[in-house]
């Protein structure tokens, strides 16, 4: 976990420490073509200037980087990351750590925040958010040997440790809740395909559904917002077969749906049953109040930064996972009726 050095780049490029500096340094006394190799490899390790006097301090930078890729105006909404960061503040004020928070555009603009952190010794380490199937950023995290930890399943985490809770376990619960109600249309308001909790719970939905005898099991995938939330499930409760329950994967998109559905002149529960996830004050405070999948995202949070500070300090490294999520019945869902599917004429 040694950071980057002058040293290391003459070694890689096979010319010496003084050429490096030239290099780096827009001097003459090397070739363009050195030159370019010299910056490629800079580049590729992460090496930033003011690093030598920190590498050879062996001074720590006593803070932890967070990237967020999602706008910023989503942010001020998100329960989620507020419950998040609060968890991960709480446990570094314990260790007098702070905490580096950036908000990024894409995958591309937060990999390059890394290079630079971890060039210039701003951070001991990062969290990784939002894992995606085959996320580009692992073996880049990887490479540079940044000390770093991942919040989803271990599958897509690499040799990253991941701090992590089964989604398929809550999902089956829910599932088989709505089933035993009576409902066989259940649909879902999905976040992003590509995040890899996604996929985990879009196999797992239709898998599930199928096991407890649900024919009908659409889904829509949005960019979790209320907006993206409420169109859904406009173009749901407009179909002509229309569900009787949606499970959506945040409590956001759930309160949209909610008033979708009274805007339509749909009861909740009777007419239509809605399950929201991750149970914030915003589920408890609507009427009805929702039913949720309720986790402690606070300590998901203290547990990233925990297995984080533990990396960096020791080396320890290893997977952990947290309780799993569990469903909380309120006032949103109730028994199917004996005919609740509504087919309406083009």
């Amino acid at each position: 976990m040694k950071r980057p050095t002058i040293a290391d780049i003459a070694r890689r490029a096979g010319v010496s420490k003084g050429a490096v500096s030239y290099a780096l340094n827009g001097q003459p006394g090397v070739s363009a073509e050195t030159r370019a190799r010299i910056q490629a490899i800079a580049q590729e390790i992460g090496w930033r200037p003011n690093l030598a006097a920190r590498s050879l301090s062996g001074a720590r930078a006593d803070a932890i980087g967070l990237v967020l890729c999602r706008p910023a105006r989503f942010l001020g909404v998100e329960p989620f990351f507020m419950e998040l960061i609060s968890g991960i503040e709480g446990e570094l004020a314990a260790s007098s750590c702070a905490l580096m928070l950036q908000v990024v555009a894409d995958h591309e603009a937060e990999i390059a925040v890394y290079r630079r952190w971890w060039g210039e010794g701003r951070v001991d380490g990062a969290i990784l958010v939002d894992l995606h199937a085959d996320d580009p950023r692992v073996p880049v995290v990887e490479r540079l040997g940044m000390p770093a930890v991942v919040t989803g399943h271990p599958s897509g985490a690499g040799s990253l440790p991941a701090v992590w809770s089964d989604e398929v376990a809550v999902l089956r619960e829910v599932i088989e809740y709505l089933a035993a109600l009576g409902h066989r249309h259940i649909a879902r308001v999905a976040g992003l395909p590509g995040l890899l909790h996604t996929r985990i719970r879009d196999e797992a939905f239709a898998e599930l559904c199928a096991e407890s005898g649900v024919g009908e099991h659409p889904v829509v995938h949005t960019d979790y917002t209320g907006e993206q939330g409420a169109r859904a499930t406009r173009r749901l409760l407009s179909s002509r077969a229309r569900p009787t329950a949606i499970v959506y994967d945040n409590d956001i998109m759930a309160v949209a749906g909610l008033s979708v559905a009274q805007e339509m002149r749909l009861d909740v529960p009777s007419e239509l049953s809605i399950v929201g996830w991750d149970d914030s004050p915003l589920s408890q405070v609507v009427r009805p109040p929702l039913t949720a999948v309720t986790r402690d995202i606070p300590a998901c949070g203290a547990h990233a930064a925990q297995t984080l500070l533990r990396l960096i300090d020791s080396g320890e490294t290893g997977s952990l996972e947290g309780p799993p999520a569990r469903l909380l019945p309120r006032g949103s869902t109730a028994p199917a009726g004996r005919d609740r599917t509504v087919s309406r004429a083009m």
